[in-house]
């Protein structure tokens, strides 16, 4: 009797190892770049980027049949859960880290060498954030939550001799390590609460109003803040300006889009499964962090001289922007149906856009060797087809049809004037206002690019590299056509609460 309850307790768990799939694609493809690594040494440099990029390309293949399959999947008891929206968000991290591997690429042909490790350590972080699109439990949270963060401080440090780099990547680690200790109080308490890791169980526990009302209220506060931090929301957001300067361009990109959606997705799932049925705890937190975001972001980036920094704090505002429909999704089902895959569409379009003015910003810095607005003056001179390509992305950013971003902020505000009631109406108001001072500072910068002079030294063309211009391809094809047929693709991204076992 001892052996068979023995036997039972190490049996090894039921496993759908086609749900696995993009995951062991992409473990795979993160040893292969490690042995290749091992093996070649140095002269794996010129084949280790065309590596890991393939291997993400590959790692969609699982993502199409999931898709197509159309079935959800729940591993481990409800922890793991393969659904619509994990396929969505799984599908934006693949796709985002492959353009930072083609913008890493156009790096190394000018001089910033990689090493073989970083394309393992990105590999790393991907993973995590994939790991991340199924958890639903707050273990697998925070062990995603690790996984893509560690390698993230490493990268983000990856100039040795570089001291802003190197301050970059340590300023990161440390106050990525507060919100960690920040976020698992907040856990502990809840966990406490319920006697679950399971956020189903969680949600159940908190909506019968059995457990104790400042226990679960500090608990979610805690939690909520701590993925703040991933996020970028102000008050939170004090690493982003100095990491974005300090960390390598594609770094920065990798963080300003993959990592702050991976953020994302850990925000949702906690509000959506966890914690919908306290809505008035949730509710006015995030109402105070989208004003406060989109307010504190856009007001400082009026003052920025520096490109990288003032995209730093543009991402402060779009958070502000990606999180307002969270305010009032409580309010009924439809209503948070409709919120969800609004974030979810911002996230989508966010990504395009911001990683294309990366990929911009990279090729111009490095003819100027500045990343200051003023080295940019008259960039359409010299560099007309990246002066239009910046116009279409910082054009998307602040809103304007027929790119992308305008139906992003759409669909915002449609979410937020479909509660009906005050404070809805309220955070629309701020959010229009804040449209109208990002596109100041994004239009300050398309001026200069467009109407001064270029200085009389070293005006000569910017190449294109292969890379860069798939880039620039893959961007620009999605922010258009985001905002050229916004209901055709809008549809992949209609992710609903019952998706997400809201």
């Amino acid at each position: 009797m001892g052996s068979q309850l023995l036997l039972l307790a190490f049996e090894r768990p039921a496993l759908d190892w086609h749900a696995l799939a993009p995951e062991i694609v992409l473990l795979s493809v993160g040893g292969l770049v490690t042995l290749i690594d091992i093996v070649f040494l140095e002269r794996a440099r010129p084949i280790t980027a065309a590596v890991a990029g393939l291997g993400l390309l590959a790692t969609a293949i699982p993502l199409l049949t999931l898709a197509l399959d159309g079935s959800d999947r729940v591993m481990f008891g409800g922890a793991y859960v393969v659904d619509e929206f994990a396929l969505v968000m799984k599908a934006i991290f693949i796709l985002a880290g492959y353009v930072v591997i083609l913008l890493s690429t156009n790096y190394v042909a000018e001089g910033e060498y990689w090493e073989n490790e970083y394309y393992g350590l990105l590999l790393a972080s991907l993973m995590g954030m994939v790991m991340m699109a199924s958890s639903r439990d707050l273990i697998s949270l925070f062990v995603a939550l690790e996984l893509l963060s560690i390698p993230a401080y490493l990268m983000v440090a990856w100039r040795k001799r570089d001291i802003r780099s190197t301050e970059a990547g340590l300023k990161y680690y440390l106050m990525g390590v507060f919100a960690s200790a920040v976020m698992l109080y907040g856990m502990s308490l809840l966990f406490g609460v319920s006697g679950s890791t399971l956020l189903t169980d969680i949600n159940s526990v908190v909506t019968a109003g059995g457990a104790s009302v400042s226990v679960v209220t500090l608990g979610i506060v805690f939690v909520v803040a701590g993925f703040g931090f991933k996020v970028s929301a102000a008050p939170f957001h004090t690493w982003a300006p100095d990491v974005y300067q300090g960390a390598p361009t594609p770094v920065t990109a990798f963080l300003s889009v993959a990592s702050k959606a991976a953020g994302f997705v850990a925000l949702l799932a906690l509000v959506f499964v966890g914690f919908y049925g306290r809505p008035e705890v949730w509710e006015p937190l995030v109402w105070t962090l989208a004003a406060v975001s989109m307010t504190v972001g856009n007001l400082i980036a009026l003052r920025q001289t520096n490109i990288v920094r003032m995209m730093a704090y543009s991402g402060v505002a779009q958070t502000g922007f990606m999180i307002a429909p969270l305010a009032v999704a409580g309010h009924s089902t439809a209503l948070g149906d409709q919120a969800l895959s609004a974030t979810v569409t911002y996230l989508a379009i966010y990504a395009a856009m911001n990683l294309g003015a990366f990929a911009v910003i990279i090729s111009l810095a490095r003819r100027t060797g500045s990343a200051e607005m003023s080295s940019f003056a008259g960039a359409f001179r010299y560099a007309p087809a990246m002066t239009v390509a910046m116009t279409i992305f910082l054009g998307s950013l602040a809103g304007i049809p027929p790119l992308g971003g305008w139906f992003a902020k759409f669909e915002v505000f449609r979410v937020l004037t479909s509660s009906g009631d005050t404070w809805g109406y309220a955070l629309a108001v701020v959010a229009a206002v804040n449209a109208v001072i990002a596109l100041y500072y994004y239009a300050s910068v398309l001026l200069r690019m467009w109407a001064d002079e270029a200085p009389d030294e070293g005006v000569a063309d910017v190449a294109l590299t292969p890379s860069l211009l798939s880039a620039l391809v893959i961007c620009g094809g999605v922010t258009l056509v985001f905002g050229v047929l916004p209901q055709v693709v809008a549809r992949f991204t209609d992710v609903s609460l019952l998706a997400l076992g809201g």
